[in-house]
C-alpha cells in the first residue's frame, strides 16, 4: 500500500520528537534507589551536622552537603529522562566522580583538614566505598542509556 503525503509528513513529525524515556527503568532503577537513599543519607546526616557541630568541621560538613544536592540532582535526572536530563546526569556523574577522587585523595594526604568525615572521605570508606562505585556505574548507565 502506498504512503501518501499526510501519512509521510505524520510520520516525519513524530520521529522529530522523541519520546522522553526514564533513564530509572531497568538497571537505572536501582541507580534511581541508590541515589535516592544516599540523597537523604548525606542531605540529613550534613543538615544535622551543619546545625548542631558546624564550628567542628565546616569543610567536611559544607562538603556533605554539596554531595547531598549532587546526589539529589542526579536522582531527579534519572527519574525525569529525556536526552536534557541525560546529559545533566552524565555531567554530574562526572563532578561527582571528581570530588569523592580529589575528596578521597585529600583526606588522606591532609588529615588534618578534615577533623570529621564527608560522604567522600577515603573515597567513601565509611559508606562501603558505593561513593566510588556510584558515579562509575552512573556514567557506564548513562552513555548506554544514550539516543541518538
Amino acid at each position: 500500500m502506498p504512503e501518501t503525503p499526510a501519512t509521510t509528513a505524520a510520520d516525519a513529525t513524530a520521529g522529530a520528537t522523541p519520546a522522553k524515556r526514564s533513564l530509572g527503568s531497568g538497571p537505572g532503577r536501582l541507580l534511581v534507589t541508590l541515589y535516592g537513599v544516599f540523597t537523604v543519607a548525606a542531605a540529613s546526616r550534613s543538615a544535622y551536622q551543619v546545625i548542631a557541630q558546624f564550628d567542628l568541621a565546616p569543610l567536611a560538613y559544607s562538603l556533605s552537603a554539596v554531595s547531598a544536592v549532587v546526589y539529589g540532582f542526579i536522582t531527579f535526572s534519572l527519574v525525569r529522562g529525556g536526552e536534557g536530563a541525560r546529559r545533566a546526569a552524565f555531567a554530574c556523574c562526572a563532578l561527582e566522580l571528581l570530588g569523592v577522587l580529589g575528596i578521597g585523595t585529600w583526606t588522606l594526604v591532609d588529615r588534618s583538614a578534615f577533623p570529621d568525615a564527608t560522604v567522600w572521605s577515603d573515597y567513601g570508606m565509611g559508606y562501603l566505598f558505593i561513593p566510588i562505585l556510584l558515579p562509575v556505574t552512573g556514567l557506564i548507565w548513562l552513555r548506554r542509556a544514550r539516543t541518538t
